[in-house]
């Protein structure tokens, strides 16, 4: 079995990981877009929030498997929002009871893994030669500042009983979006650059549709 450094020295398996999860992540946001249009107001269609957990999962390992603080920091915080949304949508429940499980657990075996294989080094993320402190500093505060949307519209729908994208989410995701569209060009980071410039449109696009639609009511 492949220990830890192989994996990482595999570029195309790690660059494989993190375009896939960007993938999904543009294709939720795409989709997302596709159905608001139509609709003349902001929606969230079926599959947006399992695409959203599934490329969570993955970008996460992506982060892990590049000693990347920010990235890792980012997934942690939106992984159980996700999971929240799927259940205010009805949709946890109908996924396979061993995969609810095993994505529930994924965090804490990650830790389990690397502790009992000695391989739990916070230099790797604190003090690694390719992120200077002040890299991961910005990397963090503008994962800390694209992770309040959903922290905003958890709130919203917890409020409101049903899975919802308020206006609020969509300002904050673009100014999140722009910070870590600037942290990516620093730190030369493909995956993160491309994810970020695709979503900056739909934002955008979105912010433009939700104040018609409050400007209409």
């Amino acid at each position: 079995m492949l220990g830890l450094k192989e994996i990482q020295s595999s570029h195309v398996l790690i660059y494989g990981i993190g375009f896939t999860a960007q993938l999904l992540f543009s294709w939720r946001m795409v989709m997302q877009w596709i159905s608001s249009e139509k609709s003349k107001r902001t929606e969230i269609p079926k599959n947006f929030w399992i695409h959203s957990l599934l490329a969570s999962f993955l970008l996460f390992v992506y982060g892990w498997l590049r000693d990347d603080f920010a990235i890792v920091l980012g997934q942690v915080l939106t992984y159980f929002i996700y999971m929240r949304n799927m259940h205010l949508q009805g949709e946890w429940l109908k996924l396979n009871r061993f995969f609810r499980y095993f994505l529930l657990a994924f965090p804490f075996l990650i830790v389990f893994y690397t502790f009992n294989n000695d391989q739990l080094d916070v230099h790797r993320f604190f003090k690694n030669e390719n992120i200077p402190v002040w890299l991961v500093v910005l990397g963090s505060l503008s994962q800390l500042i694209f992770t309040l949307r959903f922290v905003y519209q958890w709130l919203y729908s917890e409020k409101k009983k049903s899975s919802s994208l308020p206006l609020g989410f969509w300002i904050i995701s673009l100014t999140g979006s722009v910070l870590i569209l600037s942290y990516a060009i620093i730190r030369k980071d493909p995956v993160l650059f491309i994810g970020q410039l695709s979503g900056l449109v739909v934002y955008s696009r979105n912010i433009i549709i939700a104040k018609r639609a409050v400007n209409v009511i």
